[in-house]
């Protein structure tokens, strides 16, 4: 019976950590070993890096909306809980986008939620 040799997958799964390490620090990007441990890493913190964004850019948009509707005169929970009443259902994403783009607009947002309270 034949014996496997195994060199062939050895070396294309060292040759795909070895790529996936291009552009690393010193000996992570040339040896095998480091290479895998940073490569491992790499892919935890991206994956965290993923969670955290869409943490970071909710608490943007929640600045956002909150300093525009101080300018109107209300604060932030204040604003959100009259848009619900209004049964205005905008995301805080686009509420955000409104406040910087379009101030006017806002401005009709803050006001049909101060009469729904």
């Amino acid at each position: 019976m034949a014996r496997v040799k195994r060199a062939v997958m050895t070396r294309k799964r060292r040759n795909s950590v070895l790529k996936a390490a291009k552009g690393y620090y010193g000996s992570k990007s040339k040896h095998f070993r480091m290479a895998k441990q940073a490569v491992m890493k790499s892919g935890n913190y991206a994956y965290v890096g993923r969670k955290l964004k869409k943490r970071d850019f909710r608490k943007l948009w929640i600045a956002r909306i909150s300093a525009q509707a101080k300018v109107n005169g209300m604060n932030y929970s204040t604003m959100i809980h009259g848009l619900k009443k209004a049964g205005i259902d905008l995301n805080r994403k686009m509420l955000a986008e409104i406040a910087v783009a379009d101030k006017e607009a806002f401005a009709e947002l803050c006001n049909k939620a101060k009469a729904a309270l």
